[in-house]
């Protein structure tokens, strides 16, 4: 199986043979299995691109490369006519090996292009993945008006991952407390995607000594999220930092991104001692490369 790394600094796609085996992570789409499907992973933004010919042409039967190219090129045009969004019509092109074996542009779409695009593509085979987005979205109109139901299914779905019961009331837990950290800092002016996700970097490199995606390497992911990979020590440590941050946020009153920093560093630092100081007394580290493949064993209140 041959998948393509997206290297955002210079622009090129590396084919790689893989085995199916070494994709760990949950996908959305079933299409990251299907090997006519040429796809992407971009490590840097955590995100994959599918080529949107090949999607087309498994959709809707195209018995050539040329014919579902064709077909793209009509939908494009179609979608743009109807006022699609740019995002949507405006895809990145990214190298990838064609039927005649050389490396050629193509439109590549990240998974929510891709699934809107589907919705365009009047194909029975197209039917499962609609059906799929109105389930999902009628469950979150549901979920807004009740955000206990919210609750009940990450509940649900973290039980059926295979999770211990003590990891999973530690995880929910630590999903409030997050939130309070981050109108905390919405409170202090931090507005835009890019800042939240730099300060959380911040916060885990000053807590655990690594930045997310060293944390994500050790633990070998990709998308998956850092948290649902973490023991209840970590997740435990983790919560100790943000409520740090929250607190000394409350009690300091910075103002706009630099002060923010500053205060999150400091609330690190707290969980950083009370790391430091537990690894010291059990003569080892617990940044743990264990992750989700194996749920149960992130409890580790039942593996000491």
């Amino acid at each position: 199986m041959t998948l393509y790394y997206y290297d955002c600094d210079t622009d090129t796609t590396v084919p790689v043979s893989v085995e199916k085996s070494q994709i760990e992570d949950e996908q959305e789409l079933e299409f990251i299995y299907d090997e006519t499907i040429r796809k992407a992973w971009d490590s840097k933004n955590e995100e994959w691109y599918f080529s949107i010919v090949d999607v087309c042409q498994v959709l809707t039967d195209q018995i050539s490369a040329r014919a579902s190219s064709t077909y793209w090129a009509v939908l494009k045009k179609r979608l743009k006519e109807e006022g699609a969004d740019q995002l949507l019509t405006n895809c990145k092109q990214l190298k990838m090996r064609a039927t005649d074996g050389k490396m050629r542009k193509t439109d590549c779409a990240t998974t929510e292009q891709l699934l809107r695009i589907i919705q365009s593509i009047p194909s029975p085979k197209a039917e499962p993945f609609k059906q799929w987005l109105a389930q999902v979205g009628a469950e979150r109109l549901v979920e807004m008006a009740d955000p206990e139901k919210a609750m009940n299914r990450a509940v649900s779905y973290y039980q059926r991952k295979g999770y211990s019961d003590a990891w999973i009331t530690q995880r929910l837990r630590s999903i409030e407390i997050r939130k309070e950290m981050t109108d905390e800092w919405k409170r202090a002016g931090i507005s835009t995607p890019p800042e939240y996700a730099t300060l959380t970097n911040v916060l885990t490199h000053a807590w655990s000594g690594k930045t997310v995606q060293e944390y994500k390497v050790l633990k070998g992911l990709k998308k998956e999220n850092l948290r649902d990979n973490m023991t209840n020590t970590e997740l435990v440590l983790n919560q100790l930092a943000e409520i740090s941050t929250t607190e000394l946020s409350r009690n300091i009153n910075p103002q706009g991104y630099e002060e923010t920093e500053n205060v999150t560093m400091s609330g690190g630092k707290v969980a950083a001692n009370a790391r430091k100081e537990l690894e010291g007394l059990l003569g080892r580290s617990i940044i743990s490369p264990l992750n989700a493949t194996s749920p149960i064993q992130l409890d580790d209140t039942k593996n000491a």
